[in-house]
């Protein structure tokens, strides 16, 4: 991405939420709502102001009432508590607010919603309580010609409001029921999608990093604070404690903000951030919570409080725009939502800032509230982003690794394909010379022309050596002869195997004077494999025990079934292993010491290959003079 084209990106967000928030406040607005207005205590009402189909807004021409004044004409919204601007006066206590309605109409059924009292209070209609309590109030009564006072009676003792700072609304109840659900949907919806998202952010806390956790937590601070609608709307008993929440969750979304324009440009580490972090978004709000508790007792803290709000506010803009300015040098795919997200806030400051007194929504929300449900919409594609962005490179990861995977493996595949051409030339090529070489070491012995003790004994270590390389050969032999063994894996009866078993052995074991006996399971199974290979497996193991086993010895092949594995042991009571050779006789060209003149060191080891490329395992008992047991287990084939 271009640097302009960055540049542009939060200019146009700007623009777009300037002309949204001047729309804001000419079609939903409370203040620039038409006639009929009230004056010096009374509000003239006419029946057609009613059938408008808009409520009407009763926000001039209260007379209030108090601990310094009597019936002092005011409008609502003017002061945000009882101090009224004298910082040595106590913002709490009791006040009395009285309008007269003037209706000049047939009677009917009218209603007010008062919102967000968030402290006790009390509403009559000519004398008449109708409703008290705390948190959103609402009256029904029928209005008749002629006069009706309307009074309101506060009392509050802890928080920054007091009095009655949130204009009533005045309509028929269709009216203010259609007024309220349109309301109590956005906010819904404006409750429930952050708590969502941070849901869903839970299952990415361990794979997305910091970002995940504290896009998470934004979206948390910004559900928190738009619940407030729905604990004054149902009059929860927290309602007179709810400003240090609501507090908190704003102190909490600025800071969460922050803290991910600081993760998405890369500066976490930075001293900048970390003296910004300590003294402004983590000092400065500790102060203004104290200053929240320490209100009703010292008057000035309530005005003390409201100007480090604003300060603090400021001062978490101008760090965000620090910090997010850092991306344009960065150019990076994160740089478009770091800084569109910095001029989202920036505008959601101003609109607190600047319109405070002169906004209230009728259907939607504070210009703030705005910004905040577009900042967690903002971060949310950028997380959405992120994680495609981590995912094509994971595909390109994959494609690349398989595409590395398929060629090596070609690459391996040839290798041992030419290995296994060249170990067989060998084997051929040298069986000649070396057998032509024992027939010389044979022919001079024979002769016994000039033998004389020295070269008998150069002839018996060439013989030695000889020998040793027959036996490899042998064994190069053996091992070409099972890599040629390429057909496919079948099905083989573990029952048929054990009587082919028997078929094949019994009668040489009988020459040797060897019992041979096989004990077939109970039930038949089956293995996936070559028969070639088994063959092969079978016949290293039961001629090792033939060679092994004395005349009336004993040689045992059995098989049983299990848990979906298959068992097979061949024992014998030949000569035994000793103890100290058991690790080493699956080795390739390893011999035992019973074995030297006559071993190559490969049966052992090809039945430990075979039995291992059918997935299974082989172990060996042996005593020495007690005989030996080896046990194969493979997977039974379903």
């Amino acid at each position: 991405m271009k640097k302009s084209n960055i540049r542009w990106q939060p200019l146009a967000a700007l623009a777009v939420l300037a002309a949204f928030f001047t729309l804001l406040y000419y079609m939903d607005n409370k203040y620039q709502t038409p006639p009929p207005y009230g004056k010096s205590g009374i509000m003239t009402l006419k029946e057609q102001d009613l059938e408008r189909g808009n409520p009407i807004f009763l926000i001039d021409g209260w007379l209030l009432t108090d601990g310094r004044v009597t019936d002092k004409p005011t409008y609502i919204g003017e002061f945000s508590n009882l101090q009224r601007g004298g910082l040595s006066v106590s913002p709490h206590g009791w006040a009395r607010y009285q309008l007269a309605l003037c209706y000049d109409g047939a009677p009917r059924i009218v209603s007010v919603d008062f919102p967000q009292l968030s402290f006790r209070y009390g509403i009559s209609v000519d004398g008449t309580r109708l409703a008290w309590g705390m948190g959103n109030g609402r009256i029904d009564f029928l209005l008749t010609p002629g006069n009706h006072v309307l009074v309101v009676e506060t009392s509050s003792k802890l928080g920054y409001y007091s009095g009655m700072y949130f204009p009533p609304a005045l309509g028929t109840v269709e009216t203010l029921s259609r007024v309220g659900s349109v309301q109590g949907f956005a906010y819904a919806f404006a409750f429930l999608l952050p708590l969502a998202l941070a849901v869903f952010t839970l299952f990415l806390w361990k794979t997305g990093g910091n970002l995940s956790r504290w896009f998470g937590r934004l979206c948390c601070c910004y559900a928190l604070y738009m619940l407030r609608y729905f604990v004054f709307l149902f009059s929860m008993p927290v309602a007179e404690y709810w400003f240090l929440v609501q507090s908190l969750a704003l102190y909490g979304l600025c800071f969460c903000v922050m803290q991910l324009t600081v993760l998405a440009s890369d500066a976490a580490g930075s001293r900048a951030w970390k003296w910004w972090k300590r003294v402004v978004l983590l000092a400065l709000p500790a102060v203004m919570l104290a200053l929240c508790l320490l209100i009703p007792i010292l008057p000035w803290a309530v005005d003390v409080h409201g100007r480090l709000t604003d300060i603090y506010y400021v001062a978490a803009f101008c760090g965000t725009a620090f910090f997010a300015v850092q991306k344009i040098k960065l150019k990076n795919w994160e740089s478009r939502y770091t800084l569109v997200g910095c001029a989202v806030f920036g505008m959601g400051l101003f609109a607190n800032l600047f319109f405070s007194n002169l906004f209230e929504p009728i259907y939607f929300f504070w210009q703030f509230e705005w910004c905040g449900l577009l900042l967690v919409v903002l971060f949310g594609a950028m997380m959405v982003s992120r994680s495609r962005r981590i995912l094509r490179e994971n595909d390109a990861l994959t494609n690349h690794l398989e595409e590395q995977v398929k060629r090596r493996t070609e690459e391996v595949t040839q290798l041992l394909d030419e290995r296994k051409a060249f170990f067989s030339d060998m084997a051929h090529d040298l069986k000649a010379p070396v057998f032509a070489t024992q027939s010389f070491i044979r022919a001079i012995r024979k002769s016994g022309v000039g033998v004389d003790m020295e070269l008998r004994g150069y002839l018996d270590q060439a013989e030695a050596k000889q020998w040793e390389m027959a036996r490899r050969l042998q064994g190069l032999s053996a091992i070409n002869a099972l890599d040629k063994i390429e057909g496919e894996k079948v099905r083989i009866s573990v029952l048929d195997m054990m009587s082919e078993i028997y078929a094949a052995y019994h009668g040489e074991a009988e020459v040797q004077a060897v019992h041979f006996s096989v004990e077939p399971p109970k039930q038949d199974a089956f293995l996936l494999a070559q028969p070639e290979k088994l063959n092969i497996l079978f016949e290293n193991l039961i001629y090792n025990a033939l060679k092994a086993t004395p005349p009336d010895g004993h040689i045992r092949v059995s098989a049983r079934v299990g848990n979906g594995k298959i068992y097979i042991a061949v024992e014998d009571t030949g000569c035994g292993i000793a103890e100290e050779e058991l690790p080493l006789i699956f080795q390739r060209f390893y011999v035992g010491v019973n074995n030297r003149a006559t071993g190559t060191g490969l049966g052992l080891y090809i039945a430990h290959s075979i039995v291992t490329e059918l997935n299974g395992t082989i172990s060996v008992q042996s005593a020495l003079g007690k005989g030996t047991e080896f046990t194969m287990e493979f997977p039974e084939s379903m």
